[in-house]
């Protein structure tokens, strides 16, 4: 694998700067060389600052609350390395932006996950690696190989250490049972449903719980969080219908409006998330963070050197 590290380039959109840098320390590789800035009227300028011809590239982004300008300076340095005569372009974004807008829910609505999407492979991406897609089936909104991969063996490792007891594994909705049914199933716990609907967006209501929460430790397991409104409604009801403790655990970070002030008022036990999108906790003091760099370090090392990293990824998946 040394031999062939001089063909790996790996760069990365500002919004992804630190995971970036964790990963290629992890790979034994330096960040690419890149030129990324505003001009006073507001364009996005980027320019590759080594020769990546024959190169196997990856460009690492995320989506942040500047999604938009995260996605344009994305498309700005894949169409830059394209246009450098790369061999071949990966993309590894793991909160893939506007994933929660996958079908039409009301008239004249856009598909605006599909067109990111195609946007991405428009640029000149031949491959995309994600991290917990809000729905799998997203994945088929590209036609380039997707490799979706999943956070549930870090949470897993986490909170087997924590030696949590008789807790049950609640889904926030029902559109995330299957995958908080695997992860029960993984904790060796039970499983609870919530059911709620939303009135308008970004805005939820609980109707009930399905399933035994009493005297449990409640985990709420969730891919994104974004306003907290949802979770700190759920963290009430969950006490409410008998749950000793509640504790968070989500991918994405999102953290819009005043989500620190609803998650500090919720009272969860702890609060668990990935590095999946830099945030900055303020006061929130009972937040444990745990690195996705390793996985992602170990996937791309993986796609690289042209071996399978299906052992590795369902280690990471069941």
């Amino acid at each position: 694998m040394k031999s062939d590290l001089k063909f790996l380039k790996i760069f990365s959109t500002k919004s992804a700067a630190e995971l970036s840098r964790e990963i290629c320390r992890k790979i034994g590789v330096n960040p690419g060389k890149l030129t990324s800035k505003k001009f006073a009227c507001g364009e996005q300028y980027v320019q590759i600052g080594e020769s990546v011809r024959g190169c196997n590239c990856f460009v690492i982004s995320t989506a942040t609350q500047n999604v938009d300008e995260d996605l344009m300076e994305l498309f700005l340095i894949i169409d830059a390395l394209k246009r450098s005569l790369a061999k071949y372009i990966h993309v590894v974004i793991p909160h893939f932006g506007y994933a929660r807008q996958d079908r039409i829910t009301d008239p004249r609505e856009p598909i605006s996950a599909k067109l990111v999407a195609n946007l991405i492979e428009t640029a000149g991406a031949k491959h995309i690696i994600t991290l917990d897609l809000h729905s799998d089936q997203t994945q088929a909104f590209f036609e380039k190989p997707v490799d979706n991969l999943t956070a549930q063996k870090l949470f897993l490792d986490y909170l087997t250490r924590r030696k949590i007891k008789n807790p049950v594994v609640v889904s926030p909705d029902a559109g995330g049972a299957k995958k908080a049914e695997r992860f029960a199933k993984l904790l060796n716990a039970d499983l609870a449903i919530l059911h709620k609907s939303r009135p308008a967006h970004n805005r939820a209501e609980i109707q009930k719980v399905v399933g035994e929460v009493k005297g449990k430790t409640a985990i709420l397991f969730d891919d994104i969080v974004d306003t907290g409104g949802s979770v700190a409604a759920a963290a009430d009801v969950l006490r409410s219908k008998g749950a000793k403790q509640v504790y968070l655990a989500a991918t994405h970070a999102v953290l819009s409006e005043d989500a620190l002030v609803k998650l500090g008022q919720a009272k969860f036990t702890e609060i668990i998330f990935t590095d999946s999108i830099p945030q900055k906790f303020g006061k929130l003091k009972n937040v444990k963070v745990i690195s996705i760099a390793d996985l992602l370090a170990k996937t791309i090392s993986g796609v690289h050197a042209g071996r399978s990293v299906s052992k590795f990824w369902e280690t990471h998946k069941n």
